[in-house]
């Protein structure tokens, strides 16, 4: 199988690749930036084709024609935090998936969408608005593609992972007092596996719409501790910030472009972001993956039963 992974050199998109690759297929890096793509890839993937891709510039079915020749498998793993520039929600998360899957639809091809956990219509957020109006577009294209939606995920490069494990190192935890969710956070390695056999499977007619996560239940203030206890620290003092000063401290973080803390995050911490069906253990059950570090708040037992 010939392989297109979009956003290749990301957290998940490397993962993706990196899983692909070791099947045996051939996999070809999207990326905006191929000459910076390098020092971003790991080993396994040094040396292999990249072919720049902007999403902001493919926005109609007819963009995509000439990018798409000689896969089987398309992997869209574009995502953006914030818009800048041309790089806005509407044209990254909705404009340029529903062209893909267009495009995908008239070869025929197979399209993996990645998408998230635990959109809500309801939410007011455009970052959350976008998502939906991409799944919605990919959907209804008619193209053999799967909606894959994560949930928070952990592992080593990813910018909110980093940010995370920072905070969670600091004896003081500030998290909104609304923020009680639950999540079901999901090593970024599972999801790579995941994707791969999604892309390797002969029928993706029962696997539309594909709901991946951990195995424990967590509010990110009890992701947090998980965190911290991972290490080995004493329990932090825990301290919930007031519902309007967060929301106030998620505006001011999106004009800063500062840090992942996020309105759209925010509102996504307000309800459970938990898998229903979680299908992770259908998708590992044959799947090998590295062990590592288990990731915070699974118990180590759930954590090694697919390696």
């Amino acid at each position: 199988m010939r392989a297109l992974v979009l956003g290749g050199t990301g957290f998940i998109g490397r993962r993706v690749a990196a899983a692909l690759a070791a099947r045996g297929h051939a996999v070809v890096i999207g990326t905006r930036r191929p000459r910076r793509a390098a020092r971003r890839l790991p080993a396994a993937l040094s040396g292999g084709e990249l072919v720049e891709a902007h999403l902001e510039r493919l926005t109609s079915r007819g963009d995509w024609h000439v990018l798409l020749a000689g896969f089987d498998c398309v992997v869209n793993a574009v995502g953006i935090l914030r818009p800048r520039g041309a790089e806005t929600y509407e044209r990254v998360h909705h404009l340029a998936p529903a062209a893909l899957a267009a495009a995908c639809a008239l070869a025929p091809r197979r399209l993996v969408h990645v998408s998230a956990l635990g959109l809500s219509p309801a939410a007011r957020s455009r970052f959350i608005a976008s998502k939906l109006a991409g799944e919605r577009a990919v959907a209804a294209s008619g193209a053999d593609a799967c909606i894959v939606r994560p949930s928070l995920l952990d592992g080593e490069g990813g910018y909110g992972a980093r940010w995370l494990r920072a905070l969670a190192r600091l004896p003081l935890h500030l998290t909104p007092a609304d923020a009680r969710g639950r999540i079901a956070v999901l090593d970024v390695r599972e999801l790579g596996a995941a994707i791969a056999t999604l892309c390797e499977l002969p029928s993706l007619a029962a696997w539309r719409e594909v709901e991946l996560g951990g195995f424990a239940a967590l509010t990110i203030a009890g992701h947090l501790a998980a965190l911290r206890a991972r290490s080995g620290a004493a329990p932090a003092l825990q301290l919930r910030v007031p519902a309007w000063l967060a929301r106030t401290a998620s505006h001011a973080c999106d004009f800063a472009h500062f840090s992942p803390f996020s309105f759209g995050h925010l509102e996504l911490m307000r309800r459970d972001n938990l898998p229903s069906p979680n299908r992770l253990p259908e998708l590992l059950r044959n799947t090998a993956i590295p062990r590592g570090q288990p990731c915070a708040g699974r118990p180590l037992g759930a954590e090694l039963a697919f390696r």
